[in-house]
């Protein structure tokens, strides 16, 4: 059924956040803020009496550095933020709905009231993370209506932009992208194969603690050792003299991507210090981050069973792709050109929201009804316990890279003679080690049937979803009485903490002030 709500997609970035929508002839377009701007920055600055997002609170980085939260996206999943803002804690899905609820309300300015949007997410996010970014979008008084792989998204947009999703093309043979997207925050490569109105994700991997902000903080680096050679004081151990520093050397990072060299001018006491940065040693400093990311993509190729000679496209997403070290690295890794066709600050959000309208029921000539076929990026499991050892391991239920939705199943045992009830510990990671893996959240189920023997099975059920949203299922096989547990989670606000967040932020006013 078509939906009268608009098609919206946002791009929930680390450091800069879109929004996107379909305009009346069904294309997608970005939609500038209240600043006049198509990007907004994912900064949060607690004011005295209110809450600032966006560009306002970017600026402050610079003077009230303690007051502003930054690259929240990174924490997510965490109980709290890394820090303390203005001496208090806060969950980093709360900092995440400030700026869902800035992004809604300046869209609302354009397209009216409306409540429903895709939000995206890195695909190496793990289960807590997709649902905690789920959470953000609910105290922001969103409805999201379903999450997505941002790499997935620039490969839709990608797809719209070849023709690839329309409902009358002649069929072509498929075409197989790998999208390299570093952001400023978090760093993604899926292999994905794009058929006409088909696209199957065939191998992703990523580090969501890898982005262009590691590019900055090795300039401030450079920068700072300089200045503490020449004056004897590290301008790093003061908030905001480092935080007048990044923005600075996250300008000088941007020069650097057109010019060989940049000049920082640094106020000391009242002296200017000029500082000189050059592209050659910028490269220098942060060969190890690209070759991280060099690593990565060689593994998603090997996990997706593929060589460059059969890959297409190398399509470039995500802001921190401008700099020439990671063009370079692509070329003399893959030896083709890398593909830029898309905006890379804007295909995510692109993406986003042509598949809002598909799951809204809009359509248009130029986009059918087009499939997303998934996998998942890591591995989830049950913890059991070893015989030999009697330490606890991780069970794989689903293994990594598999094609998602999917329902699997495995039987563990009980571990003693009338036993009481069960415990089951759902986890997600690649280690044999339990604990080297992350808690998604557990079941029990009592009480058993009397008299059980030792070692008697155990069902243990996933359904996985295409949004990486998992059910679990436990039960009781071949005795009289079947037992359904309900899954709580290891993590994440209880409802009523959600709740009680969405009244305050929805009563805070989020623009700049007057």
């Amino acid at each position: 059924m078509r939906s009268s709500s608009p098609a919206v997609g946002i791009d929930l970035g680390t450091t800069y956040s879109v929004v996107a929508c379909l305009d009346a002839s069904g294309r997608p377009e970005t939609l500038v803020n209240t600043e006049g701007d198509r990007l907004t920055p994912s900064v949060v600055l607690f004011d005295v009496e209110e809450v600032v997002v966006g560009k306002e609170a970017l600026k402050a980085v610079v003077t009230e550095g303690e007051h502003v939260a930054m690259c929240a996206k990174r924490d997510v999943g965490q109980p709290v933020y890394h820090k303390a803002i203005a001496g208090k804690q806060y969950p980093p899905e709360v900092l995440e709905a400030w700026i869902l609820n800035k992004l809604r309300r300046d869209a609302t300015v354009q397209l009216g009231p409306f409540r429903q949007a895709v939000v995206t997410v890195p695909a190496y996010f793990d289960e807590v993370r997709r649902k905690a970014t789920q959470d953000a979008g609910y105290m922001a008084a969103l409805e999201v209506i379903d999450i997505i792989n941002e790499p997935t998204a620039a490969a839709v947009a990608y797809g719209y932009q070849k023709g690839l999703l329309a409902k009358r093309t002649t069929d072509k043979r498929p075409l197989r992208l790998l999208v390299y997207d570093l952001g400023g925050g978090t760093f993604d490569v899926t292999v994905v194969e794009v058929r006409q109105r088909e696209l199957i994700a065939l191998a992703t991997d990523g580090d969501v603690q890898l982005g262009g902000y590691d590019w900055d903080q090795r300039l401030v680096a450079l920068a700072a050792e300089e200045l503490a050679g020449q004056h004897g004081i590290d301008p790093r151990e003061d908030s905001t003299t480092v935080g007048r520093l990044w923005f600075q050397c996250e300008e000088a990072k941007r020069m650097l991507s057109g010019r060989d060299k940049a000049t920082i001018a640094h106020d000391h006491h009242g002296r200017i210090t000029r500082i000189e940065l050059t592209r050659s040693r910028f490269e220098e400093a942060t060969a190890d981050l690209v070759d991280r990311t060099r690593f990565t993509v060689s593994q998603t190729l090997a996990a997706a069973k593929l060589q460059w000679n059969q890959i297409d496209h190398l399509l470039l997403v995500g802001g921190s792709t401008r700099m020439p070290m990671i063009r370079n690295m692509l070329r003399e890794l893959s030896g083709q050109e890398p593909d830029a066709s898309v905006a890379a600050d804007e295909a995510v959000a692109h993406g986003a929201a042509l598949y809002a309208a598909q799951l809204l029921g809009h359509g248009s000539n130029d986009v059918g009804r087009f499939t997303i076929r998934n996998v998942n990026s890591h591995s989830l499991g049950v913890v059991g316990m070893d015989r030999i050892t009697r330490q606890p391991r991780n069970g794989i239920v689903i293994p990594r890279n598999t094609p998602i939705p999917v329902t699997a199943r495995r039987v563990f045992h009980t571990q003693k003679e009338n036993q009481k009830s069960i415990l089951v510990k759902v986890v997600e990671g690649e280690s044999a080690s339990a604990d080297a893996c992350t808690p998604i959240g557990q079941c029990r189920v009592a009480p058993l049937p009397a008299g059980l023997p030792a070692r008697s099975p155990v069902e243990v059920r996933f359904h996985y979803k295409p949004n990486g949203r998992l059910r679990v299922r436990v039960q009781l096989p071949n005795t009289s009485t079947t037992n359904d547990a309900v899954f709580n989670r290891a993590s994440g606000l209880a409802q009523e903490h959600l709740d009680g967040w969405r009244r305050f932020i929805s009563e805070q006013e989020t623009g700049p002030r007057a």
